[in-house]
């Protein structure tokens, strides 16, 4: 076990080539694919208070390593096993991943990113940066439209082998992937069938007593209030089609009401379910459903009254 500056830290495990151990784990290549890192932080009930992971017998009860414990304004210097948690203590658990999840909400803890421990990985850094900054300055001058440009990246990332493969196929969101490829027939549907056109009328209709810049705040409301039933992406699919009939309808470019929605459908303060972030922070803030909307809505104005008027200049109605 070493401690120092991360940046020497890195330099010594790459040239020393150490690698990760793992010899309190089967050796069985099947098995240990399995095995994983989460981070997560201790929540208000959670039984880990005031123990420590030696007293609990944490590896020889639940086949589980603790690899990390971070407390804020406080620097932990005992060893893992003698330390004894608190409320608020994010700690990294190592262990197979059909046993995680479930250990995680036995010991109260709220997951909050799975970790990949990669020593030696100031080379492995600086490789998805390029390749992230070469995918943006192809999109950037026009070179490559975005969807080709960024899954050229992600190839990249393979062939430099920056991420393993199987990581590659773990990090695939397969719900989210399917309400997609639904939802892209459901947005094609309603713009065929003239749902759009009979969705844009409506609105149309209030429009008209607006001024031009208060349509356009209306289609960013619009989205503001979709974003937190949907995921940000479905919420472009569906609104997308309706802000192009609105703006057609009353004699604009639609280019301006699109990004609107973009933003609108980005911009999700006023619940704890429209994004996942919100959702992360509930339980580790203590905070309540009404917390959100109490400083949601403020933002939520500050970014319209900002947005509106950028978007009429970069994207002029007319």
């Amino acid at each position: 076990m070493l401690e120092g500056n991360p940046h020497a830290l890195d330099a010594i495990v790459m040239v020393g080539r150490l690698k990760l151990s793992r010899n309190r784990f089967p050796s069985d290549k099947e098995q240990s694919a399995e095995i994983e890192a989460i981070e997560a932080v201790i929540g208000e009930h959670s039984p880990l208070i005031d123990i420590s992971a030696q007293r609990l017998a944490m590896f020889d009860q639940y086949n589980v390593n603790l690899l990390a414990v971070s407390r804020h304004g406080e620097r932990i210097e005992q060893r893992r096993g003698e330390i004894t948690f608190r409320f608020g203590d994010v700690i990294v658990l190592q262990g197979q991943s059909s046993v995680l999840p479930s250990l995680l909400r036995e010991f109260g803890c709220l997951p909050l990113a799975k970790r990949t421990i990669m020593l030696g990985s100031v080379r492995r850094g600086l490789i998805p940066l390029f390749i992230l900054l070469c995918a943006i300055g192809a999109t950037a001058i026009g070179l490559l439209p975005v969807s080709i440009a960024f899954f050229a990246g992600a190839v990249a990332m393979v062939l430099f082998r920056a991420i393993p493969l199987s990581e590659v196929y773990g990090a695939i969101d397969g719900p989210i992937l399917i309400m997609l490829a639904a939802l892209i027939p459901v947005s094609d549907a309603l713009r065929t069938s003239g749902g759009t056109d009979l969705i844009a009328y409506w609105l149309t209709q209030v429009a008209h007593q607006l001024p031009p810049f208060g349509a356009l705040t209306l289609i960013l409301v619009a989205a503001m209030a979709v974003t937190p039933f949907l995921n940000n992406a479905a919420t472009v699919l569906v609104m997308a089609p309706i802000a192009t009939s609105f703006a057609s309808t009353l004699g604009f470019k639609p280019e301006a009401f699109l990004m609107a929605v973009a933003i609108g459908a980005g911009c999700d303060f006023l619940t704890p379910i429209g994004h996942q972030c919100n959702t992360l922070v509930m339980g580790t803030g203590g905070y309540r459903f009404s917390d959100y909307p109490r400083l949601g809505l403020p933002l939520s104005l500050i970014i319209v009254l900002t947005a509106v008027p950028a978007l009429m200049v970069f994207w002029p109605l007319t």
